[in-house]
């Protein structure tokens, strides 16, 4: 069946609202897609766009705690919401006919939040814990780590989550204008995908959101600046080595960023073809995962390829993944045959990975806030098509001179 198209409309208050009708769904989604994260904070302020993103449900003018999270949990619906560097997002999942509640309640928490101290004495110990956690998995900080050398000296650098000493600095007032400087109408994109026509739905998203304040939000730069190569190593107790490589490339605004995640699919993708899987594990048995990811960014890319392997075997990974960097980008592993068959795997994976409605919405909302506009799956297709061997070479030669960090 032919994915349905979505819709993009505009509202009074200058609101962008995306709009995916999906007719037989028994479920809708809502949500706020917001152009802040961690690298609109100051340096004394380190965490709050994802403090705000957690304490956003504690209250507002008409509802207390308790009220705001049975809202959509009373009816089978429940709330959610997360951070990256550069957006935010809140949002809810609800059985198809409860697409006017969410709509309010989300509004509601937009605009109205009030973050009483007593909620935010509780949610620090909430997100102290979170950043232990996290501490406590180094295949997920290795990533935090290797950001904050690679954007050094710049917003991108710090961890989105903060410290606990920088969290135990905020505070309700800071909280309050960090909402009131950029959840605004102008720096949001509101979103919803299920059963509802766009009919129903923007007059819905007209009622409710009319308080948004409309005034453009002042944002700091989020430039990532020019990386110095670095090849570092951190002392840990594992059982196991981590290791991350990662170079600079095309960023989001970029006509060559599907070439990125092309490249980054077929050097650590999901299937088990990929290369690296094939020459790590599949062949020498060195590795239990490996994979390759993209960070897009408005002011540049980063590709990372990351492993875990026995400690004496860390020389040997790193050297195939520089023998398999090298000969995609030299073109004597990888020429117009391949590319071709990895053209194919890749637009298949996508077609798939769009029966994922969630994954699909939220997309769609932060193409919109980016860049101000969505590709139709038919353009996205023709763009992967149009990419050239000597595009997948250019970004696989900055691969060529990777950074690493090293938990071992």
């Amino acid at each position: 069946m032919r994915q349905a198209e979505p819709e993009l409309i505009t509202l009074s208050n200058g609101l962008r609202l995306v709009h995916l009708h999906q007719r037989a769904s028994g479920a809708g989604f809502f949500g706020i897609a917001v152009r802040a994260g961690s690298s609109n904070e100051t340096e004394d302020k380190f965490g709050l766009a994802h403090f705000v993103e957690h304490t956003i449900f504690k209250g507002t003018r008409r509802r207390s705690s308790w009220h705001v999270i049975n809202r959509m949990e009373a009816v089978g619906g429940e709330l959610n919401a997360f951070t990256t560097k550069e957006e935010t997002v809140v949002y809810s999942v609800f059985p198809s006919g409860c697409a006017a509640r969410a709509i309010e309640l989300i509004a509601d928490l937009a605009s109205e939040s009030q973050f009483p101290a007593r909620e935010l004495d509780k949610e620090r110990e909430v997100v102290t814990d979170e950043i232990n956690s996290y501490r406590d998995t180094p295949s997920e900080a290795i990533y935090d780590d290797f950001e904050e050398y690679f954007y050094a000296g710049t917003p991108l650098a710090h961890n989105i989550l903060g410290t606990p000493e920088s969290v135990r600095g905020l505070d309700s007032d800071d909280c309050r204008k960090f909402l009131r400087d950029f959840y605004t109408a102008d720096n949001m994109v509101a979103f919803y995908s299920g059963p509802q026509a766009l009919s129903r739905i923007a007059p819905l998203a007209e009622k409710h959101f009319s308080a948004l304040p409309a005034h453009a939000a002042q944002r700091t730069g989020t430039e990532s600046g020019a990386a110095q190569r670095f090849d570092l190593s951190t002392a840990i107790s594992s059982h196991q080595c981590h290791c991350l490589l990662g170079a600079g490339v095309p960023g989001l605004y970029s006509d060559k960023r599907h070439a990125v995640s092309l490249l980054a699919n077929i050097i650590g993708g999901p299937g088990m073809n990929s290369l690296l899987n094939v020459e790590l594990r599949e062949r020498r048995g060195l590795v239990y995962s490996v994979e390759a990811s993209t960070a897009m960014f408005t002011s540049g890319g980063l590709l990372n390829v990351y492993f875990g392997c026995d400690a004496d075997d860390l020389e040997l990974c790193r050297r195939i993944c520089g023998e398999v960097f090298a000969g995609i980008a030299d073109g004597s592993a990888f020429g117009p045959q391949k590319l071709a068959r990895a053209k194919k795997q890749y637009l298949g994976q996508l077609s798939i990975a769009g029966e994922n409605r969630e994954n699909r919405i939220m997309a769609l909302a932060r193409a919109t806030l980016f860049r101000g506009n969505m590709l139709s799956d038919k353009e996205i297709a023709e763009a992967i098509d149009a990419i050239q061997p000597d595009d997948i070479r250019t970004i696989a030669s900055a691969l060529c001179n990777t950074s690493s960090l090293t938990f071992k």
